[in-house]
């Protein structure tokens, strides 16, 4: 019911990454929230000009992107459109404060500043699997070991959802047009077989066991 939304100084979706539905349930919200009103979007991906010119409030919208699992990772990232006026992105910034968040002040543009960068590397790490470079758990294994990161790629990949990747993948590489934001076939067949990862159960990691174990994928 979003009339219980009507008197809230600030409203943040994070509704399925769906350009379409996010911009239906704003033009719901729109019309009950009050107008002095700020309203944001979880989007990992999406321009969040594309939502804001959709409301009768475009200078009072911005982008509030939480990292997963939001309880643990300190980042937000404060997103800021052209349209976006001073006190709006002040209290995004405010607001991520109170949380204890690291803010980080990003522009409108397709993946922001971290999934532009993070995304490129686990689908190359597909690809370094796919051409031979190495096994999912030697890929892995190097890159905790070599990169000091704290889950290797396939097992991140698995964590965030095999699916959601793809679709930003899909957002990204229609925006920029390069091959680095391309999803490798290996990923959409394993979608279109519904293997998204610790979410169902199987990804590039099998989780019926005790212990995950790495998927074969018969490459």
């Amino acid at each position: 019911d979003y009339g219980a939304l009507a008197d809230c100084d600030l409203v943040i979706e994070a509704i399925t990454e769906d350009l379409g539905q996010k911009l239906e349930m704003w033009n719901e919200v729109d019309a009950i929230v009050k107008d002095g009103a700020v309203f944001a979007t979880n989007t990992s991906s999406l321009a969040v000009i594309d939502q804001a010119a959709s409301t009768k409030r475009p200078e009072r919208f911005i982008g509030l992107h939480f990292f997963n699992p939001p309880q643990l990772m300190p980042l937000l990232e404060v997103i800021q459109t052209v349209t976006t006026d001073e006190e709006s992105l002040r209290t995004g910034f405010e607001f991520g404060e109170k949380l204890g968040k690291v803010c980080v002040h990003a522009k409108d543009k397709t993946g922001f500043i971290v999934n532009r960068l993070l995304v490129p590397y686990m689908l190359d790490a597909i690809r370094a699997y796919e051409e031979g470079a190495g096994s999912i758990e030697q890929i892995d294994a190097a890159m905790k070991a070599g990169a000091n990161h704290p889950m290797g790629p396939f097992t991140l990949l698995d964590f965030v959802g095999l699916d959601t990747t793809k679709a930003i993948a899909d957002i990204m590489f229609d925006e920029y047009r390069e091959r680095r934001f391309a999803a490798p076939p290996i990923l959409r067949k394993m979608v279109s077989a519904g293997f998204f990862g610790r979410k169902s159960g199987r990804g590039f990691y099998d989780y019926s066991g005790e212990k995950p174990v790495a998927a074969e994928l018969g490459l």
